[in-house]
């Protein structure tokens, strides 16, 4: 399985804006540190902030926190909801001529489930307990190894 783009950015926001600073981060400083397009930030920043993982405000002064309920998340449970509902495989648009004998689909999936319970035994404090002690941006399989 590969992460989408949305939740590796996601997590490596979450990462960065975990370092203590006196001010909040903005956009433009994690578009920059980061190397990702600032729209595409505003609507991870945006989705975030919706599920209450992040504090957000405007105006001078303004930007980005991380809510600190975020640090007892699950990984499993974040990891999940920013990747969406999407199956890992597709059986039926289009049709697989496969689909009356096929036995992968539920291996896939009994894989899948495995992945996020692996990641349940891990919070979102782990990563960022981690990603504080090194010196570069931890890949995902560093998160899920830790």
């Amino acid at each position: 399985m590969q992460l989408n783009k949305f939740t590796d950015y996601a997590l490596r926001i979450l990462m960065y804006i975990s370092q203590p600073k006196d001010t909040p981060y903005t956009i433009a400083e994690i578009a920059k540190d980061l190397h990702v397009s600032q729209n595409h930030l505003v609507k991870i920043v945006h989705f975030m902030a919706k599920q209450n993982w992040l504090i957000t405000s405007r105006g001078k002064g303004g930007g980005i926190r991380l809510n600190p309920e975020t640090a007892n998340i699950g990984l499993g449970l974040l990891v999940r909801t920013l990747q969406g509902d999407a199956p890992i495989v597709e059986c039926n648009t289009p049709p697989c001529v496969f689909r009356r004998d096929c036995g992968l689909k539920s291996i896939l999936d009994d894989a899948m489930t495995q992945f996020y319970q692996h990641l349940d035994h891990y919070t979102v404090a782990n990563v960022i307990q981690n990603s504080s002690s090194q010196d570069h941006n931890p890949t995902f399989i560093e998160l899920i190894n830790l």
